[in-house]
């Protein structure tokens, strides 16, 4: 069964599983070894196995842990929006559309574009919200136009093609659409707008930054909405419907293509929304800004069940927390130095090591109909 400990079959244990079972026991070895030794230097720095582990270790506040949870949170939740559109477009077509994360870049590339014209007429500061709303809604809509149109010259002449024709169109729309942004906005990084500083000041008492609630808010109410237009109206029954089966979908009387649209622009409305978030918390953006969270926001996607929608949103953050907690919770116990520029490997080895334990992610994946066949 995927994702599940197979039964003992009497079938031989092949050199493959050995290894596997192994890679398994080293994995869980080193975090436990490192979380231990982390917990050991909480306690005391100068007890024998955490000067054995790390002599160099000076511990981690409590208010420096909060923080490093807080910034993992903000940035998984938009790993998770951009992730849902992964997973809605494999849950309908069975492939994954790895130009997703430009449709995430374009809609950031679009916020710096509005921000910075709402800046010079003087609007970004004096008022916040009202210019929000207006650069959310352009990201929104650029975003979506952009999936649409993919979908419909890239994707929709190569529907009945091996799944590896579209997967490699995919990467050559990723390809197009980073060179077409750096002919039109040039290769330099674009800052956004200084932030009004009630927007960058800490609120609540966990001592939390306006722009990482602003995240965490939109991430909540994009899953809310997105839930109720899968679960709750006859749009949402349609793509459950042609993510179930197409073709008796198209029999009952299912406009395929039509639902199909909407699949690609409700993953490219979310990949906005991430993109606009992106760009207000980190206040850059460039031509390659989607590459690597889209890479992310794949992983997310996988290690919380392809295709669960829910599965992607935890997925996000599960991945968002592990770069930002995991070099400071296992390997700078460890002793490992620089452990600030690992947060990349760290993220991708915590993918590694949930498919090694659970390849089907932590929900199980979602498939068609003719992919359980």
């Amino acid at each position: 069964m995927i994702g599940k400990w197979a039964p003992r079959t009497g079938a031989p244990r092949t050199g493959v599983d050995k290894f596997l079972t192994l890679l398994r026991v080293l994995a869980v070895g080193l975090v436990l070894v490192g979380f231990a030794a982390f917990i050991a230097q909480e306690i005391n720095t100068d007890n024998a196995f955490a000067q054995w582990a790390n002599p160099d270790a000076t511990g981690l506040s409590g208010a420096g842990f909060r923080g490093l949870v807080i910034a993992g949170i903000s940035q998984g939740a938009m790993y998770g929006l951009i992730a849902l559109g992964y997973s809605m477009v494999y849950g309908v077509l069975g492939f994954i559309n790895f130009a997703h994360g430009e449709v995430f870049m374009m809609g950031a590339m679009t916020g710096w574009v509005t921000s910075t014209k709402l800046a010079e007429a003087g609007l970004w500061e004096s008022n916040f919200i009202g210019s929000f709303v207006i650069v959310l809604f352009g990201s929104i809509l650029v975003s979506t136009f952009l999936a649409v149109v993919m979908e419909r010259v890239a994707y929709r002449p190569l529907r009945g093609a091996p799944r590896l024709i579209p997967l490699i169109t995919s990467i050559g729309v990723s390809f197009f659409i980073q060179n077409m942004s750096i002919v039109l906005f040039g290769p330099a990084t674009k800052s956004y707008p200084a932030r009004p500083d009630w927007v960058k000041n800490k609120h609540t008492a966990l001592q939390i930054e306006g722009d990482k609630i602003m995240v965490i808010a939109a991430a909540a109410t994009s899953m809310i909405l997105l839930w109720y237009l899968v679960e709750r109206t006859k749009v949402g029954k349609a793509m459950r419907a042609v993510a179930e089966d197409a073709e008796i979908a198209a029999l009952m009387g299912i406009n395929v293509n039509r639902t199909i649209v909407t699949v690609f622009a409700v993953g490219g409305a979310f990949a906005g929304i991430a993109g606009i978030m992106w760009g207000i918390d980190f206040g850059s953006v460039i031509g390659h800004t989607g590459f690597l969270p889209g890479i992310k926001a794949f992983s997310s996607a996988v290690v919380g069940g392809i295709g669960h929608l829910g599965g992607a949103m935890v997925g996000g953050l599960f991945i968002g927390i592990a770069e930002a907690v995991g070099p400071l919770l296992i390997l700078e116990p460890l002793g490992v130095s620089g452990v600030s520029q690992l947060r990349d490997a760290v993220a991708f080895a915590m993918l590694i090591g949930v498919l090694l334990l659970r390849p089907s992610g932590i929900f199980g994946e979602r498939l068609r109909a003719e992919d359980r066949a």
